[in-house]
């Protein structure tokens, strides 16, 4: 069986789960799978036809189904995705990447002009590695975190860039570093006219998809240079527990006021709070970051795996 067809077994599977199981309209399958009425009667009809709908759904999804509608009821989600595991693997990348870079074709896939916006990280590096290559000039991708180091090195992990590439769309990278040595410093970047418009933009997009970083010592935040060893302390010692974007908050949510936080040129959390906000990303070390961000209200969407969705549910 191949991958597209795999992951459209997939499809068809949550949307018969949601239909039969958990008694949704199919307007209403259709509003949380994020595709049309028609498109949610096609899954439908192919889960049948495969034989997936018996007196119960007779695929391995329907755990992870179920763990969609639980998170999306408990932290008021709009749109869930988690993805089954594989027991012999432990890292949960490959999958997340894949149902993130569906998610991102659905937007794209359309004709009218649209922003996405996009962090940085590994997880979403792998998913823009899974789009598809297309042909949409008429779209816009833009970066919500600086794309340079302090040092003046190239932000690792940066996607804007190569989604723009692969799709044929604008790129608007944020042209000024993550972090900045002085607050005056930020405080001047964040003036310019470079960093006000990609601010307007952000204010245009569609959805902004974001990975989640832990605040501990080794993370990928520490490990690849966003802060050094007097700041990630200082960050634990304030209550960090995880960032978007640059962006520190603690275990609910708030971001943290002071330190290395007030001199990171990303784009700031209430922003992205009132933006379609999507969160990719999973694995042990995040749990806690997560499942802060979600109690925080920072975003609307969540594209996971089923060991961590588990897991944030389990803490209460």
């Amino acid at each position: 069986m191949s991958d597209r067809h795999s992951r459209k077994l997939d499809q068809a599977a949550r949307a018969a789960w949601l239909y039969y199981i958990a008694g949704n309209t199919q307007d209403e399958v259709a509003a949380k799978l994020n595709v049309s009425r028609q498109a949610a009667q096609r899954m439908v009809s192919l889960a049948v036809a495969e034989k997936l709908i018996k007196f119960r759904l007779n695929h391995p999804i329907a755990e992870a189904v179920a763990l969609e509608e639980r998170l999306r009821e408990r932290y008021g989600l709009t749109q869930c995705t988690v993805m089954p595991v594989d027991p012999g693997q432990p890292n949960p990348i490959p999958g997340i990447a894949i149902a993130a870079a569906e998610r991102i074709e659905t937007y794209l896939e359309s004709r009218e002009p649209t922003v996405l916006g996009l962090s940085t990280g590994r997880t979403l590096r792998a998913a823009v590695a899974e789009v598809m290559t297309m042909n949409r000039p008429e779209h816009k991708t833009v970066s919500l975190v600086g794309a340079m180091l302090r040092d003046g090195r190239a932000a690792p992990y940066e996607v804007v860039m190569s989604l723009a590439e692969r799709t044929g769309a604008s790129g608007f990278p944020l042209p000024t570093p993550s972090v900045t040595e002085a607050v005056e410093e930020a405080q001047v970047l964040r003036a310019q006219r470079s960093y006000t418009r990609i601010l307007e933009l952000v204010a245009q997009t569609a959805a902004c998809f974001v990975g989640v970083g832990s605040i501990a010592w080794n993370s990928a935040f520490h490990h690849d240079g966003f802060v050094n060893d007097a700041e990630l302390m200082e960050l634990i010692d304030l209550g960090g527990v995880g960032e978007i974007a640059g962006r520190v908050f603690n275990n609910v949510g708030e971001p943290l006021h002071g330190a290395v936080n007030d001199r990171m040129v990303g784009v700031p959390l209430p922003i992205l709070k009132d933006c379609n906000t999507i969160i990719v990303g999973g694995g042990d070390q995040k749990v806690m970051a997560i499942r802060a961000a979600l109690r925080g209200k920072l975003a609307k969407g969540l594209i996971t795996d089923e060991r961590t969705a588990a897991a944030i549910l389990s803490l209460g």
